[in-house]
């Protein structure tokens, strides 16, 4: 059985967007070792999950992207949750047959339309490496909803945001977390690793 695996930026003050979506403060607070800890959490991941939004914004991207993040993000198999459907990706203009494999990659993505918890345990009930989820708050305030993630990663970034999007806001009732590791990088991010 697959593990599932949140992975997610929040402020000192825990949102994770600010009032208006945005994230830039993400790439102005992160560092070299902060960038090598996300890659290699992407890099172990046997699939990536998402919504249906985070998926258009990023489909269209990595393929012709480079960096560390590109290898993993274009070869892991992928899977997007949707309520309101999907209609598929327009056509990446690729130049190189790696990059057109990278766009073959999300192309092909599984897309779950029914109900959020049972594609989870569809896709955890394979073996394999853990399932990673990415995304925004939307998309992980509903697979918190679910009660299936098995281990968070929250990476808490040195910003005081003021307001904006918290992915804990909807609960119905307090979870309790273990806290399994605290890991601190140069610029001040904080990893916290919790078991559910």
């Amino acid at each position: 059985m697959r593990k599932l695996i949140m992975k997610m930026s929040v402020s000192l003050d825990g949102f994770v967007c600010d009032a208006n979506g945005q994230k830039d403060w993400v790439f102005k607070t992160g560092d070299e070792e902060s960038l090598a800890w996300s890659v290699r959490i992407i890099r172990e991941a046997g699939f990536i999950i998402m919504g249906r939004k985070s998926f258009a914004e990023m489909a269209p991207y990595w393929p012709t992207a480079t960096g560390p993040f590109a290898a993993p993000m274009n070869t892991i198999p992928k899977a997007l949750f949707t309520k309101k459907g999907f209609k598929g990706l327009a056509p990446v203009h690729t130049t190189t047959a790696e990059q057109s494999a990278a766009a073959a990659s999300w192309a092909g993505a599984q897309v779950f339309d029914g109900d959020l918890a049972e594609g989870i345990k569809e896709l955890k009930a394979g073996s394999g490496k853990p399932i990673v989820a990415l995304g925004g708050a939307g998309f992980m305030q509903s697979l918190i909803a679910t009660g299936l993630i098995d281990e968070y990663h929250l990476a808490i970034h040195p910003v005081v945001l003021g307001s904006g999007m918290s992915i804990f806001s909807r609960l119905e009732k307090p979870f309790y977390l273990k806290l399994v590791e605290a890991k601190v990088f140069p610029k001040g991010i904080v990893v916290h690793t919790y078991h559910a």
